[in-house]
């Protein structure tokens, strides 16, 4: 039985969200920015998946593809600990900037850089992965309405190897965002310094970096605290007896239909509060950085190479020409001297060679008042002649 609030509301805000994370990739991947792409390729990935298994496993707990089930499930594994990990990468690059550690601006040191901000953010997964196996106690198991989830045993083993990784990643950003604050309160004149200097970081987006740091901080962490609490209060721990007797009757796979998992309030906070925390993860990175300067310039290239495709082509604006204007100014009643003014606003500023009239303007009227030496010039024009 379909939850009605559930489908195809998370279907169509999955799929979206896989779209929009995607969208500022591109020239986050040109500033070297390591740990803000592999957040939103871990993002991406989660709502990709979620997204086809709420379609397949959608009023039904049938397992139609175990081959993609024994995939999406080690993906599973790798992006609860990958999004924490890119979140440690941002929060740790946050850090070095706030407190002036990063001071080179060379192409070796961003190479070291990167690499390590993905021996973090692919490499903890990549550990986790092949760890989780090993207190992995079947398959997998299909819910209906969910899709396919890896099963671990709750055993003594499975909490470090398995149910503590994204805590311990959670408290070490917790500490780099704490040092963050602390190091930008100091040091807030060489900071500016410091983004003044650089090409591919900006006040905005640095500011940008910290909140969605920080929120995915504040959101994610006491998730997984909640899951770790739960797994210690409300489900048997069960004591290790062994490879052999852990993963016997291996090739077990569990089937619950959503009129049994839906009755039980924990385990449908547990389910649904997992899936839709990706998709919150997807908008919120969206909302810091899909509608940005940057962003808005790449909407406009994107928009005019689509347009060119069709055969539209958007007006290029035209180049500022100095267009002078012949202006009279009566200041005898017997002619007038016609004056030049040019009408781009720049070209108002004299140079050495130029006589410095007309630069104290009006604001009431478009052409300028004469300096003090022409005014008296123009008092002697129209005083009355004096009589002997």
């Amino acid at each position: 039985m379909a939850d009605p609030a559930a489908y195809p509301a998370f279907s169509i805000f999955s799929f979206i969200g896989f779209i929009l994370v995607l969208i500022p990739l591109p020239w986050h991947f040109q500033a070297w920015n390591a740990g803000t792409c592999l957040f939103m390729i871990w993002t991406a990935i989660g709502c990709l998946v979620l997204f086809i298994n709420s379609i397949i496993w959608h009023n039904n707990a049938i397992d139609w593809a175990p081959v993609w089930c024994d995939i999406s499930t080690r993906l599973i594994i790798g992006l609860s600990v990958g999004i924490p990990a890119a979140s440690l990468c941002i929060n740790r690059r946050l850090y070095k900037i706030a407190s002036g550690t990063t001071v080179s601006h060379s192409r070796a040191h961003k190479h070291r850089a990167v690499m390590v901000d993905l021996a973090i953010g692919l490499g903890i997964p990549a550990i986790q992965m092949p760890l989780q196996f090993i207190v992995q106690g079947h398959r997998y198991d299909i819910w209906e309405d969910i899709g396919c989830y890896p099963t671990t045993v709750n055993t003594p083993l499975a909490y470090p190897l398995s149910f503590v990784w994204p805590n311990i990643i959670g408290l070490i950003s917790a500490v780099y965002c704490i040092l963050t604050l602390r190091a930008f309160m100091k040091r807030r004149a060489q900071f500016s310094e410091f983004i003044s200097s650089t090409t591919t970081l900006t006040i905005n987006r640095y500011f940008r970096l910290m909140s969605l740091a920080t929120v995915e901080l504040v959101f994610n962490t006491p998730i997984s605290a909640y899951n770790l609490y739960l797994n210690a209060t409300h489900s048997p721990i069960y004591p290790w007896k062994g490879w052999a007797n852990l993963h016997f009757d291996w090739y077990l796979i569990n089937q619950y239909p959503a009129v049994l998992w839906r009755g039980d309030r924990i385990q449908v906070v547990t389910l649904e509060l997992g899936r839709w925390s990706l998709v919150f993860c997807a908008f919120l990175f969206f909302g810091f950085f899909g509608f940005a300067n940057e962003a808005r310039k790449h909407y406009r290239i994107a928009m005019n190479t689509v347009a060119k495709r069709f055969g539209f082509h958007s007006p290029s604006p035209s180049p500022k020409v100095p267009v002078r204007v012949k202006v009279a100014i009566a200041i005898t009643t017997f002619g007038s001297i016609p004056l030049s003014i040019p009408h781009s606003p720049s070209q108002l500023t004299p140079t050495s060679t130029e006589i410095p009239s007309f630069r104290k303007c009006s604001s009431s009227s478009s052409l300028c008042i004469p300096p003090p030496e022409y005014k008296l010039v123009l008092d002697k024009l129209h005083s009355p002649p004096l009589v002997p």
